[in-house]
């Protein structure tokens, strides 16, 4: 395996890594395999469809999340910028990556503080679950939040990620018990967020029961941080072992009807693979309030704050179109539309 690196340097790898290789799932995120009945007679207007929702005290004009990405190393700094200057212009609502980073080296504070290019659009920290074994107390998770003025705190599991790391950190026994502890202390709602292997309805159950507000399946179908962390193994063993997992995990279609079946009350956040807002479309139909998506962020926020925002505007109308061949006026009705048989 490659050598241990600092927070910082790991970072980097993930961001240069994930712009110039080919790291997606060998998997489809599933929605190639749900379709709507079509409405030749929709009786509405296109024009007066409405796609806003109401997400953690916040209106947003779409149901778009742009996912947790970066953060922490110099690059992430001008990437989060963007991100956020987008987000606030479109009013949808962003993620932050992993403020582990932060925490270890307060310098770092400036490349996740973008509240002040976003001082009205729902904004979320985050910080890996499996790091309240590793030190960060409930006072740390307190101070990422306060830190951006977040409305929420994701915590994201990566289990398989962390063994593939050698420097990874993979101890995740009894985090159940620390989440409870901590949502009883922390005056956020806390999202429970996959990085891109899903969550099943018996874990999400078990998350919710811990005090989790949100789910994000995070499913496969996208990004593969198994194949991620390949290109950054040194030796041949390694790097076929990471390889295998190339079609690991549950896809994001299987996690939202798994858990919307069981929990038809949790709101859900459709992420892994999601590409476009047709995708998004069939995540709300699926049982998701809004649709996330990382990886076309991230291409288009290492050019500029326009590549971002004419991202967003296309996956819009996107979502639009899919609601009028539907009929459906709003994301309510959406949500309810008749899909066929997967």
């Amino acid at each position: 395996m490659s050598k241990v690196t600092p927070t910082s340097g790991r970072k980097a790898d993930h961001i240069r890594i994930n712009l110039e290789a080919d790291v997606q799932s060998s998997l489809q995120a599933g929605f190639d395999r749900v379709r709507f009945v079509h409405e030749a007679v929709p009786e509405i207007d296109f024009n007066q469809i409405d796609t806003s929702i109401d997400f953690l005290g916040n209106t947003l004009r779409s149901p778009l999340l742009i996912s947790s990405m970066t953060g922490g190393s110099p690059e992430s700094e001008k990437i989060n910028r963007n991100l956020a200057s987008a987000a606030q212009s479109q009013q949808i609502a962003m993620g932050v990556g992993s403020m582990r980073a932060m925490l270890e080296d307060p310098d770092q504070t400036r490349t996740f503080a973008v509240r002040e290019l976003a001082p009205d659009i729902p904004l979320l920290a985050n910080i890996g679950a499996v790091q309240l074994n590793y030190g960060v107390s409930i006072e740390d998770c307190k101070r990422a939040v306060a830190m951006i003025q977040a409305d929420a705190l994701i915590l994201h599991f990566n289990p398989l990620q962390e063994a593939l790391q050698p420097e990874g950190d993979s101890n995740f026994s009894g985090l159940l018990t620390k989440i409870e502890g901590l949502s009883e202390q922390i005056e956020v709602p806390l999202i429970a967020k996959e990085v891109g292997w899903g969550i099943s309805a018996k874990t999400a159950s078990r998350l919710v029961n811990a005090g989790i507000s949100i789910i994000d399946v995070a499913g496969a179908g996208g990004t593969s941080w198994s194949q991620v962390e390949r290109y950054r193994m040194e030796n041949d063993e390694d790097e076929f072992s990471a390889s295998l997992f190339r079609d690991w995990g549950l896809t994001t279609a299987e996690s939202l009807m798994q858990i919307h079946a069981r929990l038809p009350e949790v709101p859900l956040i459709a992420s892994g693979g999601i590409r476009t807002g047709l995708d998004i479309a069939k995540s709300i139909a699926l049982g998701a309030s809004i649709g996330g998506m990382a990886g076309p962020f991230l291409k288009a926020a290492v050019q500029d704050v326009d590549q971002v925002e004419r991202l967003i505007k296309r996956v819009t109308k996107e979502l639009l179109l899919a609601m009028f061949a539907t009929g459906s006026p709003d994301l309510h009705a959406l949500s309810k539309a008749e899909v066929l048989p997967v």
